[in-house]
């Protein structure tokens, strides 16, 4: 019997405790590829995945309970793991449009991963028009942690095309420990504290007291700075509602070219599009398409009008170059209201700029107590953190990852885009993510089905505010 268990983390473990049927508590991706002059099936993707996930043992563990929850559950080997179950294959009708691609995406994504296996999936999906093919990941958030695993989709890309990989080493499949084995070291971490031994006995309130401890003192930063930087409460309405479990998805697929083109178009003295960062684009985009959005539906909105997003945000040298491994989580009151397209982006900027150069946003450090943090995997620990604050403080989440801006490569296969799927929190009807790859900049919108059956409008909005923008300046 094995006296140190693989345990969860206490943070890891809530993203179990608080999923639900209406509320999956995983992040995804859409990858679509060219493929190669030699094809590219099912067989050499499931081949991939095989051969990277042995070096990462977590994709090949389970998370069992321990009976009666007398400590955190742990990570076990899955003694009977089958790749060509996590490893899928479908395809699209013809014609194979995006629009059915996504419909794919909402419907696979709305389902919670399997806990009696390892929490991933990978989707094969051919039949894409134009010859393409797309890969969908699922990868649960107690999964990924940047320190034990990364997610999925980073597994299997490589920046050049052709085989890389050494024979894999052999996979030793150790033996899963029995509900006696869990809970007689349950009893054994116990004793080393007669107060916990206490708790245990009373059935792990301990250690459930714990885990709120754990995310309240890790969010307290966070709260903070919401109360520094936010003056108006969040908004209430269609973006806050009983979130169901049937989803909808829309990619939208913009030119990075524009969005820079906005920031050195800027009106002003030397320098002043040093005031405005692309992610500042990226956020005025989206708060334009939110304006169009809401009109559409014929909402009531005024010049006070906001949206308040949570936004994880990368750290850049002056130079363009990242800054290791520092990131911040800034709240912005995204000014929905404002009529002025080139008004709205100075809004966001100075609110930006204020949190990130005024030291009101949260820092590196405190966000790896969180989660932790490495940058292959930052829209997954973007969600994390979304996930970890109350959904009172904020109307939605917004990861912007910015990606490499040459090809990248599954085997031979070229990616074309790439679209990040996040999770919709509960109470909030929308979740946004969007990277930036090889010159194009990727929107992902993940709704409630329900709630935004509008979701296409939103996303035409996004590139109607794009030529907004342009136009403007």
């Amino acid at each position: 019997m094995s006296l140190v268990p693989d345990r969860l983390t206490a943070l890891d473990a809530s993203f179990l405790y608080v999923e639900t049927p209406a509320t999956a508590m995983h992040t995804g991706s859409v990858m679509v590829f060219q493929p190669p002059s030699g094809g590219f099936d099912y067989a050499r993707l499931l081949n991939l995945v095989a051969n990277r996930i042995t070096y990462v043992p977590r994709y090949r563990q389970k998370i069992k309970e321990v009976p009666g929850r007398l400590s955190l559950p742990v990570w076990v080997p899955d003694s009977s793991f089958d790749v060509t179950y996590h490893v899928r294959r479908s395809a699209l009708p013809r014609p194979g449009t995006d629009e059915q691609l996504q419909e794919f995406v909402s419907r696979v994504q709305a389902r919670p991963l399997d806990r009696r296996r390892p929490l991933w999936e990978v989707y094969l999906v051919e039949g894409l028009e134009h010859g393409r093919f797309a890969i969908v990941t699922k990868t649960h958030q107690a999964l990924v942690d940047g320190v034990h695993a990364d997610d999925i989709a980073a597994l299997i890309l490589d920046d050049h095309p052709g085989p890389r990989d050494a024979p894999a080493p052999t996979w030793d499949a150790a033996h899963e420990p029995s509900d006696v084995d869990l809970v007689a070291q349950a009893v054994l971490g116990a004793l080393t504290s007669p107060t916990r031994l206490v708790e245990t006995l009373r059935g792990g309130a301990g250690e459930l007291q714990a885990t709120g401890s754990k995310i309240l003192g890790g969010v307290g930063e966070v709260v903070s700075t919401l109360a520094r930087s936010a003056t108006r409460p969040t908004m209430s309405g269609p973006l806050n509602v009983h979130t169901g479990s049937a989803r909808r998805y829309v990619m939208v697929g913009t030119d990075l070219d524009d969005h820079r083109a906005v920031r050195a178009g800027l009106p002003g003295p030397t320098g002043a599009q040093d005031q405005v960062s692309v992610n500042d684009v990226v956020l005025a985009v989206l708060t334009g398409a939110l304006r169009i959005w809401l009109l559409n539906r014929g909402e009531a909105v005024t010049r006070s009008t906001s949206v308040r997003a949570l936004v994880p945000v990368s750290v850049y040298h002056r130079d363009g170059a990242q800054a290791g491994n520092e990131l911040m989580a800034c709240f912005v009151d995204l000014p929905v209201g404002e009529p002025n397209a080139a008004m709205r982006l100075h809004q966001i900027a100075f609110s930006m700029r204020r949190q990130m150069e005024g030291g009101q946003a949260m820092g590196a450090d405190a966000l790896s107590g969180l989660a932790g943090f490495t940058s292959p995997t930052l829209h997954a620990l973007g969600s994390r953190l979304g996930s970890a604050v109350t959904r009172r403080l904020f109307n939605m989440v917004v990861t912007n990852v910015p990606g490499p801006q040459h090809e990248l490569y599954v085997a031979d296969a070229p990616m074309l885009s790439t679209y990040p799927v996040m999770p919709v929190m509960g109470g909030q009807a929308l979740s946004v993510g969007l990277t930036s790859y090889d010159g194009g900049v990727y929107y992902g919108l993940n709704a409630d089905r329900d709630a935004m059956p509008d979701l296409d409008v939103l996303g035409a909005g996004i590139v109607d505010a794009l030529a907004e923008l342009v136009g403007s300046l």
